[in-house]
């Protein structure tokens, strides 16, 4: 293996590469997503990805293993931008799912086009079996970190 060279720095290489590429996209920039925080983005996901069932705020900390006040605050302020909506359910009145707004269903749209681009350009070159490989190796360095793979 070259000198001095980390699985750590490389990662974390890779990520701010990622990151400033999405950051410095122009379509991007022209639409609502500019305006999203990665936290927002990743939450308004999670909701879309889940529109066919209830998801109730108790859903959507275990999901992101958030406390409870950190996610009524964000919950709160996605509220307030008009991206999301909290809905009574018939079969329990204390019970307030969490509904996208059309706004955040369009800006998820957006994601998803601009996330299927990126995951093309990353792939550019690689083959299928160098693919399986790097699953792998990450999954086993998931596990090294005591994260549950969950993956496979």
């Amino acid at each position: 293996m070259e000198r001095n060279k980390y699985i750590f720095f490389e990662m974390n290489r890779c990520a701010r590469l990622i990151k400033r590429h999405i950051d410095n996209d122009p379509e991007a920039a022209r639409s609502n997503v500019e305006k999203l925080t990665g936290a927002h983005g990743w939450a308004i996901g999670f909701f879309y990805h889940n529109r066919d069932r209830d998801v109730f705020q108790r859903d959507f900390e275990k999901e992101c293993n958030v406390r409870r006040s950190s996610a009524t605050q964000m919950l709160k302020r996605m509220e307030k931008k008009g991206m999301i909506k909290r809905v009574g359910v018939d079969y329990d009145a204390r019970l307030k799912k969490i509904v996208l707004t059309e706004r955040a269903v369009e800006i998820q749209k957006t994601i998803d086009e601009k996330f299927a681009e990126l995951e093309e350009r990353l792939k550019e070159g690689i083959s299928e079996e160098e693919l399986r490989t790097f699953f792998t190796v990450l999954s086993k360095i998931r596990k090294n970190i005591g994260e549950e793979d969950t993956d496979d």
